[in-house]
């Protein structure tokens, strides 16, 4: 790395700069835009048909299903398994405790029940052994989430599925590109849920989603129920919604698709460098990954002091945010479970850190940040 920290000025660096990211390939994606607006289609139309089959293409999957957001992917996908009778109502749902809201929010919104199962503090893997612990005859989805953009996917999870004939769902919101050996997280299980949110690896300008699947039965089930339960135009088989990604958002991933791999590598070298320089022994960093298993669209660190950290950074120009506070098992809404005991999620959400990383980021500007780390005391 040419910047060194003894030549390093105090720097203004914002968490993410959506505008700046948007920038990187702003003349193509306008390009997009404006062919979207000129054509007078603006849903289901032809940008969203290319967007469905390059992502899949990328994926490594059959099938990809355009839908409004993430929470729409996930829960379109667990509506239909109940709708194939795969699901019914009650069955359990295996879930990391350590995750975003949206991830339970779709299980009980299906009257499905979620079981929540503590991670590892080093890898922030799933607990495998709390994991089997947990299934019982009622137990018939794990959800795997690629949280921060780690792949959380291994074989010991496939087999426990195989064993258990679990159907395996990647929730795979903050990990688009990521790979395990030589297949990308979207293609490792029945079926993949995405987010297009605009701060992800691969965001629009506003919300969007999407399922990948191999399995042609749930593609055409997840179509019909986002498209008002219509088995054809007017013709309602199910109680559906309205969950669509539009022309303008679908144009715009198409711009973003081809960079994606780029952008991922950058994100990479920028993790290389936090991992190598970051030398404060009070902040903690995940086990690292091999390249290529984590695209870092999250970099957490942890500490007992995190409050005081993000203070501390803040004074010195540097933005970072808090990747969760509180657990969902923690939240209101799920007051059912507050009492439940799940300590390593309850220590990281009390700890974590996310420092700032994505393309846009110099090296001088990651030095910075690394320079503040280490002089914290």
């Amino acid at each position: 790395m040419a910047a060194e920290l003894s030549v390093m000025i105090p720097m203004n660096i914002p968490y993410l700069d959506l505008k700046a990211v948007t920038a990187l390939h702003g003349e193509e994606i306008q390009a997009a835009v404006a062919e979207v607006v000129g054509s007078g289609w603006y849903l289901q139309g032809r940008a969203l048909q290319q967007f469905e089959q390059h992502y899949a293409e990328y994926i490594g999957t059959k099938y990809c299903i355009g839908v409004a957001n993430g929470l729409d992917a996930l829960t379109l996908t667990l509506r239909a398994y109940k709708e194939m009778g795969k699901l019914q109502e009650g069955d359990e749902v295996l879930v990391p405790a350590n995750t975003f809201i949206a991830t339970v929010l779709s299980i009980t919104e299906n009257q499905l029940k979620p079981v929540f199962v503590d991670v590892e503090e080093d890898t922030l893997d799933l607990n495998l052994a709390a994991l089997e612990r947990a299934i019982t005859s009622k137990t018939k989805v794990l959800m795997l989430v690629h949280l921060y953009g780690r792949c959380t996917y291994n074989e010991r999870i496939q087999k426990l599925c195989e064993k258990h004939r679990l159907l395996l769902v990647e929730d795979n919101a903050q990990a688009h590109g990521c790979q395990y050996e030589d297949k990308k997280t979207g293609s490792l299980g029945q079926a993949a849920c995405h987010s297009f949110y605009p701060g992800k690896n691969l965001g629009a300008l506003g919300d969007g989603g999407a399922v990948t699947t191999d399995d042609e039965d749930l593609a055409q089930m997840i179509r019909s129920i986002a498209n008002y339960g219509f088995a054809e135009k007017y013709v309602a088989t199910y109680q559906g919604r309205n969950s669509r990604l539009d022309e303008v958002q679908a144009a715009v991933l198409n711009v973003k698709l081809r960079h994606l791999n780029e952008e991922n590598q950058r994100r990479i070298d920028l993790a290389r460098l936090y991992y190598n320089k970051i030398e404060n022994e009070t902040i903690r960093l995940p086990k690292l990954m091999d390249e290529g298993n984590n695209v870092y669209h999250i970099f957490p660190v942890f500490t007992k002091r995190r409050d005081a950290l993000k203070q501390y950074l803040q004074d010195k120009g540097i933005g970072t945010l808090i990747h969760y506070p509180i657990p969902p098992h923690q939240q209101e809404c799920y007051k059912e479970y507050n009492q439940q005991s799940l300590p390593i999620t309850e220590k990281l959400a009390k700890e974590e850190l996310s420092l700032p990383l994505n393309p846009t980021m110099t090296e001088e500007e990651a030095m910075w940040v690394v320079k503040a780390l280490n002089d914290w005391k």
